[in-house]
């Protein structure tokens, strides 16, 4: 009984002091080149790269089809890269978030300049929030979708890009 108590007050602990870090996924500084050089990393048929911010409502409403999505489609070649717009000052509510969808790969923070950022991803982002960009196999940008979308339209965009890398 005694052990359940102390590990209760330390869950508590944890939770008002913002430990939340130990338990979720690694949240990792990452600049435009960083993100691109994660797409482009052997192994995925398909790429998914969302840029989203724990502020932004159309993310948070995004998000978990992103992390069904990634779960239902890894074992088939779908690689999903997640990059957070948040603020640095609020590294441990974008932890946080993280961690309360079940998170549990690394993940990047967006560093750096935001124009040098968005450009570097891709001239056709106005820089809205979230952004959806697939790359194929050899990293080469596909698709690029601004603006929340539905489980069933990122399955969809995922299939396509799926189906031209076996024709």
């Amino acid at each position: 009984m005694r052990t359940i108590w102390i590990a209760a007050g330390l869950l508590a602990m944890a939770g008002r002091t913002g430990a939340v870090r130990a338990q979720a996924a690694p949240l990792l500084p990452a600049d435009a080149d960083t993100v691109l050089q994660a797409v482009k990393q052997p192994g995925a048929r398909v790429v998914l790269v969302n840029v989203w911010a724990s502020w932004c409502a159309p993310c948070v409403e995004e998000f978990p089809d992103l992390v069904r999505l990634r779960k239902e489609w890894a074992d088939r070649g779908l690689r999903v890269i997640l990059v957070s717009a948040d603020f640095p000052e609020t590294r441990d509510a974008t932890l946080r978030f993280l961690f309360e969808h079940g998170v549990d790969f690394p993940t990047y923070l967006k560093d750096g300049n935001d124009m040098k950022f968005i450009d570097a991803l891709s001239p056709k982002w106005s820089g809205a929030l979230p952004v959806t960009f697939l790359y194929d196999s050899t990293g080469r940008l596909v698709h690029v979708r601004e603006g929340k979308a539905s489980y069933d339209v990122l399955e969809r965009e995922v299939q396509a890009v799926l189906k031209k890398e076996t024709s």
